[in-house]
């Protein structure tokens, strides 16, 4: 891979982008709903206390609100500046998604957070309750609208590629909408964004206890956050096995590199727990495995075969052939329009017959002469089917890492669940000092989650249709690694002012809080 190329540095640039905004997503989508939650239990008790909490953790949510919003925008310029022919093939199905985010979610939840930060006096308990709900409605909606796009990208349904127009076409969207791998993403990725805030919440509180300072603030919190949050990891491991069972249907060869299975194994396959994948090699070494579990667990079956990557390779050259032949039918209905005559009937059934491997064969693209892959040989069509396979050794491993931390977060909620519940957190000074050490985990998780995600459907950009090489602008190699340098810059400094900002807002605490609504009294535990 040639890391200078406008291909790697526009998807590094995006990558940067898109993870460097998922930094503020999980805790968006958690803190919001918490809000909720707690305000609610205000309303419910009358209890000030609970207005308090809710107020302190309302300014933490704003500080990562505002970052996230910017950060989110600019990610979404990647598609116009970086990914134009994308944009232009796929627009009219990936554009509206992402308008009705704009219009239906995001418009919402940016109104109505205003209403929760300065309406506390000026509304009734009961209407800005109703706004704090808006909020997390408008947060949850826009990550729906989001992933209903980004679902699309990965299973492809309810469009078909019109050759008249030379794009990709809605013709179902309601299937496009109820794309099942885009409703378990949604339900994954927001269950995920709870842990999330959940575990910063029980971190921020644990170091207040550790501190000795707003005991009443705090234990509350964690109490709160750590029935939310073992809930929702819960929600996350159940939905996360139906991603897995998905992958298995909808991305084959992602699903492969995630287990490392590079030949298909009699069922059920076993497990890989450990090993170091040679993708030069094709095998793994040192692999440490458990049997059958591979296969029960994928497949919810013991005769179910998980496809091994180099088959996958070789069902991958027989889509690249028959690509060729409905890319010799496109050029001739292309030529036909030229001409202003209207199509051969023999060329419109050939290519109807052989349109969903057109995107198998444009990965021919790169390697042939420019770009008509009517002349790829079969050395040409072996490199093509070979791209075709992720980089095995960075997904394998990241998927590990995301599952491993997914298990240590929900028995590290339930350990704060019950030790919470006895109201005897302030005994172990160690269990508060770990859950200030885990506060990056979640982040960490989510991370690894969106690198399974993405690397695994390498060389797509639309699984099956549309090869990464091929949707990138035409930008020379200068002008990209100038704006990457940009970005990166200004990221960074934005990281250091959001960490700034609410390591000082910690700090501080809630104390101000307590003291400043005036006529309400802080109300401690047993109050």
């Amino acid at each position: 891979m040639d890391f200078f190329d406008v291909v790697t540095l526009s998807r590094l640039q995006f990558a940067i982008t898109a993870l460097y905004h998922f930094i503020f997503v999980p805790l968006t989508l958690g803190l919001s709903m918490l809000l909720a939650v707690m305000e609610t239990v205000y309303v419910a008790t009358g209890r000030p206390i609970w207005r308090q909490i809710t107020k302190f953790w309302g300014v933490l949510f704003g500080i990562n609100f505002v970052l996230g919003v910017s950060t989110g925008i600019v990610m979404e310029f990647q598609f116009g500046m970086n990914w134009s022919y994308y944009s232009h093939y796929v627009g009219d199905i990936f554009g509206a998604p992402l308008a009705i985010e704009a219009l239906m979610a995001f418009f919402m939840e940016a109104t109505f957070i205003g209403l929760f930060f300065f309406g506390w006096d000026r509304l009734s308990k009961g209407g800005h309750l109703l706004c704090t709900w808006l909020v997390a409605l408008g947060s949850n909606l826009s990550a729906l609208w989001i992933l209903i796009a980004n679902g699309w990208m990965q299973n492809p349904e309810g469009s078909v590629f019109n050759p008249l127009t030379m794009r990709m076409e809605v013709d179902n969207f309601g299937a496009v909408l109820m794309n099942i791998v885009a409703q378990t993403k949604f339900l994954h990725t927001v269950s995920a964004g709870y842990v999330t805030a959940s575990v910063f919440v029980i971190g921020v509180s644990s170091w207040y206890l550790l501190k000795g300072r707003v005991p009443e603030v705090a234990k509350r919190s964690i109490v709160l956050a750590s029935s939310f949050g073992l809930i929702a990891a819960a929600s996350v491991i159940l939905v996360g096995d139906e991603a897995g069972y998905l992958t298995g249907q909808h991305q084959k060869m992602k699903l492969a590199a995630m287990e490392a299975h590079w030949t298909t194994e009699d069922a059920p396959a076993d497990f890989v727990v450990a090993a170091f994948p040679d993708q030069e090699a094709g095998e793994n070494h040192y692999a440490i495995k458990i049997p059958w579990v591979g296969g029960i667990l994928v497949t919810r079956s013991l005769d179910g075969r998980i496809t091994g990557i180099n088959d996958l390779v070789n069902e991958a050259k027989d889509r690249i052939r028959s690509g060729i032949t409905a890319y010799w039918a496109l050029n001739a209905i292309r030529d036909a329009r030229k001409a202003q005559r209207a199509p051969e009937q023999e060329d419109l059934d050939r290519f109807n017959e052989h349109s969903r491997d057109l995107g198998y064969g444009l990965l021919l693209k790169k390697y042939v002469p420019g770009g008509d892959i009517r002349g790829a040989d079969d050395a040409a069509i072996e490199q093509a089917a070979r791209d075709t396979v992720p980089p095995v050794a960075y997904v394998f491993w990241t998927f590990r890492i995301m599952v491993g931390l997914g298990f240590y977060l929900i028995l590290f909620l339930l350990t704060f669940y019950i030790i919470s519940a006895k109201n005897a957190l302030e005994k172990r000074a160690w269990l508060l000092r770990l859950a200030v050490f885990s506060i990056p985990l979640p982040w960490i998780a989510a991370e690894c989650g969106w690198m399974v995600a993405e690397l695994g459907r390498q060389p797509w950009i639309i699984e099956g249709v549309l090869p990464t090489a091929v949707a990138v602008s035409n930008h020379t190699a200068e002008s990209v690694q100038l704006t990457l340098a940009g970005f990166t810059a200004i990221y960074f400094v934005l990281l250091i002012v959001e960490v700034s900002l609410m390591v000082r807002a910690v700090r501080r605490g809630p104390e101000l809080e307590l003291a400043h609504d005036a006529g309400e009294r802080p109300v401690f535990m047993g109050g």
